[in-house]
């Protein structure tokens, strides 16, 4: 089983969204049995699999922040919607359960700033201090061309680890999120700029490049 948590101390940056997206993707486009755990108590992974209709592939929701984390044995991939503020043992206990690690940066100074102090923190964490876990980096939510991209771009770079995807800035994934689906579901011609963004991310995560 591929276990893979998406993980940011600060709220609001699409950690959900890129989960719900993964989750979509592996059971969609690859026909793999996918388990969706979030353990943020705001339930927006759960949100989203209440409005999805049976009429897609099954995906399996676990609330994990209120009860066990049982994963049926023919699972493919785990896919972790991670809280925000997650430190200390509750970081550890979620480092424990994942391959790789997907970290989604907004482009704004605030957001790099704490990114900063929450990589040091995950840097010190046992498993990738070992190297047992692999980090991709995702630049989220952005309008290219603009200053402050061109910031964040120069940031991740800096960072030191694998940049593995940029996300744009779109209503796309509202409106998959109101269905509960993601965009490889909706019609290609609505959504092919944002399929095109999450290449090299899926390339990444099938690669073994990914995995420790």
């Amino acid at each position: 089983m591929r276990t893979i948590l998406v993980l940011n101390a600060k709220g609001g940056c699409g950690k959900s969204t890129i989960s719900t997206n993964l989750a979509s993707y592996f059971a969609y486009e690859m026909s793999k049995k996918v388990v969706l755990a979030d353990f943020d108590p705001q339930e927006s992974s759960m949100a989203w699999l209440e409005a999805r209709a049976e009429q897609w592939p099954h995906i399996e929701g676990i609330a994990a922040y209120k009860e066990p984390l049982r994963v049926p044995k023919d699972t493919d991939y785990l896919i972790m919607d991670a809280p925000a503020r997650v430190h200390g043992k509750e970081l550890t206990q979620l480092m424990r359960k994942a391959e790789t690690i997907l970290f989604p940066v907004l482009p704004s100074p605030i957001d790099m700033r704490a990114a900063v102090k929450y990589m040091e923190e995950l840097q010190k964490t046992g498993r990738v201090a070992r190297k047992e876990v692999k980090i991709g980096v995702i630049a989220n939510r952005v309008r290219e061309n603009t200053i402050i991209f061109s910031e964040l771009y120069d940031f991740i770079k800096s960072m030191r680890l694998p940049y593995v995807a940029t996300l744009r800035d779109t209503q796309n994934y509202i409106r998959a999120e109101e269905r509960g689906i993601g965009i490889f579901e909706m019609a290609p011609s609505q959504v092919y700029q944002d399929l095109e963004d999450w290449q090299p991310l899926t390339k990444w995560l099938r690669s073994k490049r990914s995995m420790p």
